[in-house]
Formats: structure tokens, C-alpha cells, sequence
């Protein structure tokens, strides 16, 4: 690797290859799939796209997170790629560094919630739709990612909205790892309340007067297992709420981090903005 780098340290990131640094700043560490996906609009080789992503590691600009070993057989899927501090500084050096607001926590969950809004906004853009990442709309009037609540807040995985053309919606995303239970006496996070959460948020329209928004808001969910999709949509039947409309629950796969599976799911949720 060292020699890797000596030899490509003249390198110097193209137009597109910067468009990759962005994409991976804006939502989180992205497989090569996904960044290829993000630029084939002008640029449609594959092999070409997988050799500059390879140089850019070994020039410095792009990192291999060592979490993504852990998935089985990593070796025969597509590596994932994180900008690097120097991958930073030459965007910063170019005017074209913004501060995202990146999914934190778990990395596993974070680069899962990383690729459904990639691929959201490659659709978007492919359909001629603005993505309006989360910080632009936290900045609106300075306001934290956490939805104050009576008890305590309500935290989504991520944040952004979509610009068609009779304007603008707002998205609140949460993708479901199971790690909770559906339901639980104890007063905990669970399934179940996070939706009911969810619901009271959007009804009263406290989780739009949070973030400063005059769009409408909607709670997006995407889930990796059917069972708790389907419990999911069980809850949603059951409750007492004029915000049914607002929530969407969605069967993703277990594969939620490729575009195999990320694809439709965001190619529906662009064809449903524009019949909104």
C-alpha cells in the first residue's frame, strides 16, 4: 500500500471524482455500486469507475472502513468507500467542503441508512427532483435532529426532502435493524412506541414547527424483516390517528446496503412525491 500511494500521490480528483467525495460526505460511507449508480449519468464504464475508486484509496483521498469485513463473503462484494481527512481538505480547497449531518451510532445501522438515502437521492435526480439534504433543513432556524417530546425526544435516522415540480416534502427516515422489541410493557423504546411517537409528532404538527418547516412532513420506515414489517403495519391499523397518511412502512430486504435492493424502494418513493 505504501508503494501504492508514493506512486499515485500526483494524482489529482476529476470533476466526477469529486462528485463522489460530496456524495460520500452528504450521506455516509457508500459501496462502489452506489457511487457509480451517483455518476453514470456522465460516465457509464464500470470497470473504469471500480480502477479510479481504487486509486483514490491508494492516493489517500478514500478509506476502507474495516467494519464491512464482517459481512459474509465480503470478499465477492462491492468495497466500501469513506472520504479520508485528505479527501476533505480537497474539497474544502475547492469551495465545495458543507458541514452533512451523517448518520451516527452503530456503523453497521448508519451505512445502512447511508445507502437507502443515496439511493433516494440518485433517483430524485434522475427524475429531475431536488434532494434537500438534513442539515439545509436543520439550518433552517438552528434546530437539533431531536424531536423534543413531553417525555423525553424522538430521534430520526436521518432527515431530508424532495423538490418536484409543485414544490417541496419533507422526510423523516427511520430503517429498522430489530434491535427493539415490537412492543414492551416497560416504559423502553420499542417498535410500537416509536410509531405511536411518530404519529402524535405529525398530527400536532410539533415535529414541522421543530424543524421550521411549510412543507408537509412524512415518517418514512424501511424494514430489513418481514415480521416487523408486518407487525408494523398492524400497529399502524390499530391506531387512533388522523397522521396514518403521514407514516409509510416498507418491506426493504435483508440487503438493504445494495442497489439491488435499495433501487425500487426509491424508485416508488419518487414516484409517490410526484403524485403528492
Amino acid at each position: 500500500m505504501a508503494t501504492a500511494t508514493a506512486l499515485r500521490s500526483d494524482l489529482r480528483p476529476t470533476e466526477r471524482e469529486l462528485r463522489w467525495f460530496q456524495h460520500i460526505a452528504r450521506h455516509g460511507p457508500q459501496s462502489s455500486e452506489f457511487l457509480y449508480e451517483a455518476t453514470r449519468d456522465t460516465h457509464r464504464c464500470k470497470d473504469t469507475a471500480l480502477r479510479r475508486l481504487q486509486a483514490l484509496r491508494a492516493a489517500g483521498y478514500l478509506r476502507l472502513p474495516p467494519q464491512q469485513r464482517q459481512i459474509a463473503k465480503a470478499e465477492f462484494n462491492p468495497y466500501v468507500y469513506d472520504v479520508t481527512r485528505q479527501g476533505e481538505d480537497c474539497l474544502k480547497a475547492r469551495g465545495l467542503w458543507q458541514n452533512e449531518l451523517r448518520p451516527t451510532g452503530h456503523w453497521w445501522h448508519g451505512f445502512w441508512v447511508s445507502s437507502v438515502t443515496s439511493a433516494i437521492e440518485i433517483m430524485a435526480r434522475r427524475n429531475g427532483m431536488e434532494f434537500v439534504p438534513g442539515r439545509r433543513i436543520l439550518d433552517l432556524r438552528g434546530a437539533s435532529l431531536a424531536i423534543p417530546l413531553p417525555r423525553g425526544k424522538l430521534v430520526p435516522d436521518q432527515l431530508f426532502a424532495l423538490k418536484g415540480r409543485d414544490g417541496y416534502l419533507a422526510y423523516a427516515l427511520e430503517v429498522d435493524r430489530g434491535t427493539e422489541p415490537v412492543r414492551s410493557a416497560a416504559d423502553r423504546k420499542s417498535l410500537a412506541r416509536s410509531l405511536e411517537q411518530y404519529c402524535a409528532v405529525l398530527e400536532d404538527g410539533s415535529a414541522r414547527a421543530h424543524y421550521g418547516l411549510t412543507a408537509p412532513l412524512f415518517a418514512i420506515w424501511q424494514f430489513s424483516a418481514p415480521e416487523r414489517w408486518l407487525a408494523a403495519r398492524e400497529i399502524l391499523q390499530q391506531a387512533n390517528t388522523g397522521a396514518l397518511g403521514a407514516v409509510e412502512v416498507n418491506y426493504l430486504s435483508a440487503e438493504c446496503h445494495t442497489w439491488r435492493a435499495t433501487y425500487s424502494m426509491a424508485a416508488a418513493l419518487v414516484s409517490r412525491h410526484e403524485r403528492r
